[in-house]
């Protein structure tokens, strides 16, 4: 019998982060799914996370169901995402989520943008 090998989680919370994504959908004025969190093109690093609130899962969806929330993870974004931690941090004058990126290779500045390399397509394997 061939052993196949534990599949990698493509993202994971803190309690904080966690807490935040219960909050943000708990005020939403129409029935939210989940947070649907990607990535795209922007910033003068190259790219920027992406946060919107999800009616339902997309076809291609990652769902990530962890301490009592979940997040819908854009199917186009997963190899920038997987191993990723999502914190959420409160500051003198801001608060803000936070990606504990391990494909993240920069950041501009602000902060507002980072570089991110793509995880090897080999080293995620999609639900079944």
């Amino acid at each position: 019998m061939a052993s196949t090998r534990p599949r990698p989680k493509v993202m994971s919370m803190t309690d904080r982060a966690a807490e935040r994504v219960r909050s943000v959908i708990e005020r939403s004025e129409t029935p939210v799914f989940g947070l649907r969190i990607g990535v795209k093109t922007g910033g003068c690093a190259g790219m920027e996370y992406t946060l919107e609130y999800a009616a339902e899962p997309g076809p291609a969806d990652e769902v990530v169901e962890e301490k009592g929330v979940r997040v819908l993870i854009d199917p186009k974004a997963i190899l920038y995402l997987l191993g990723t931690e999502m914190d959420f941090v409160t500051e003198k004058l801001t608060q803000r989520f936070v990606f504990n990126n391990p494909n993240q290779t920069s950041a501009c500045g602000c902060g507002e943008s980072v570089a991110i390399t793509p995880a090897r397509p080999d080293s995620y394997v999609p639900a079944a």
